[in-house]
């Protein structure tokens, strides 16, 4: 096929990072950052690799159409002009998701039935029958966006969202996205080093402490081993017409042939470890379908209590826990819990998203709390916990409270912007010094 005009959405905060991603996957394309995404204009063959590469795009989207609107009767006519027919056939199913910000349009979704009714009326008079609609599992799925006066529509080459990478099916409550685990590491810088460095000796030591169900530690080893996140799962491109599956294998196995040679015996370079038993459980078998587990070490563990993995400094990536979780802590951490006066616990949660289950600490989650007297002596005791035994170390905390660093009485060397959803957050970074010494009397 000819270029295409390619955008991949990501979270908000992500963007130059997904566009550093994207001209990485494609030397050859131009990738433009925009607000929520980033645009290219690529082949096919790179819809595909991105597809197959990318660990920060939510989707792959090919633009069809690009104009403007003012009601619903343009919606009708731009999904009319457009070649649907080069894309699939009558025979399969599809959905249309929209999506829409400032639209002057009084019903969203009397907007994506105009495109649906103009999609179904260009098959009938170019085939003489139409596609049915199906909203669980499509075959295809159309993607609608509305601005205030521009009207987009895509085809979607994924499928489910990328950050179902194929390999999750051992979760707690509300677990961390793959996408913004890969986020995470990617603005620390871990993930160039550990790709660019010429053995595994070479690679910095990665560990976290609340590793829930390991989403954190298992991108962060298939990172090292230069495995495709992609590898596992099925995608939406496979069922249309531009599809060719030499192609596709061919990819595939030139992904195949980058993976990283692992030295027989050779020790764990990322680390993993959670108060909660099951979620190690669950972390172990997670790593064991992505096919990394030999590279990583899972144990259990209180993280006020927990050594330094290796002798090494290196990174620690975790996500911490917050509000009511604080009694899930371990046992240090529930002494301290029950030493502090009972505060009133506060949640902000987006206006799209529901409030997530209360979940034990170290599982990866959504959910925001302020920090409360509760919070204030775990994060006071978890950074004398550093301070004393991880000198050397680099320290990044993703958390939506960006009055966290005070609490800890840390002074952050970077603050990275990112959202969890519909949940600013701020991804800060701690420089270890060990604890200054009192002199002696």
């Amino acid at each position: 096929m000819n270029q295409l005009h390619l955008f991949l959405p990501c979270a908000a905060g992500v963007e130059p990072l997904l566009a550093d991603e994207v001209a990485r996957i494609c030397p050859e394309a131009r990738p433009h950052a925009l607000r929520a995404g980033v645009a290219l204009s690529a082949s096919w063959r790179d819809a595909l690799r991105l597809n197959l590469h990318s660990r920060l795009a939510q989707r792959v989207l090919v633009q069809l159409w690009h104009g403007p609107y003012r009601q619903e009767q343009d919606l009708y006519d731009a999904a009319s002009e457009v070649a649907w027919e080069i894309w699939f056939t009558p025979r399969q199913t599809f959905k249309v998701d929209l999506t829409a910000q400032r639209s002057p349009l009084k019903s969203l979704n009397f907007a994506a039935l105009w495109v649906k009714d103009a999609l179904c009326d260009r098959f009938r008079a170019k085939a003489g029958e139409r596609p049915s609609v199906e909203t669980t599992w499509p075959d295809v799925r159309v993607h609608v966006h509305l601005s205030a006066e521009a009207l987009t529509l895509y085809m979607d080459t994924s499928g489910e969202p990328l950050f179902k990478r194929g390999w999750r099916a051992d979760k707690g409550d509300a677990p961390l996205k793959e996408t913004l685990a890969a986020a995470m590491i990617a603005a620390t810088g871990w993930d160039v080093q550990a790709r660019e460095a010429a053995s595994v000796d070479d690679i910095v030591p990665l560990y976290d402490p609340c590793c829930g169900s390991g989403t954190v530690v298992i991108e962060a080893t298939q990172i090292a081993l230069g495995v495709a996140p992609g590898l596992q799962r099925r995608f939406a491109f496979e069922k249309l017409l531009p599809y060719q599956p030499h192609v596709w294998n061919g990819l595939k196995d030139e992904a195949a042939r980058a993976r990283r040679d692992w030295p027989a015996g050779h020790a764990p370079i990322v680390f993993g470890s959670d108060v909660a038993f099951r979620m190690v459980d669950f972390a172990q078998r997670n790593a064991e379908r992505a096919g990394v587990a030999f590279a990583m070490e899972l144990r259990g563990g209180d993280a006020l209590q927990r050594q330094p993995p290796t002798p090494r400094p290196g990174v620690m990536l975790l996500n911490p826990p917050y509000g009511e979780r604080i009694a899930a802590a371990g046992v240090a951490g529930q002494r301290a819990a029950d030493r502090a006066p009972r505060a009133p616990r506060t949640f902000s949660v987006g206006a799209s998203a529901a409030p997530a289950p209360a979940a034990g600490l170290g599982r990866e989650s959504a959910q925001v709390g302020g920090v409360d007297s509760d919070n204030a002596q775990f994060f006071e005791q978890l950074a004398a916990h550093w301070k004393t035994h991880y000198a050397g170390w680099t320290a990044w905390l993703l958390t939506p409270d960006q009055g966290l660093p005070g609490q800890m009485r840390f002074k952050p060397s970077r603050r990275v912007p990112m959202w969890n959803g519909p949940i600013e957050c701020r991804l800060f970074r701690f420089d270890l010094t060990a604890r200054r010494q009192e002199p002696s009397a």
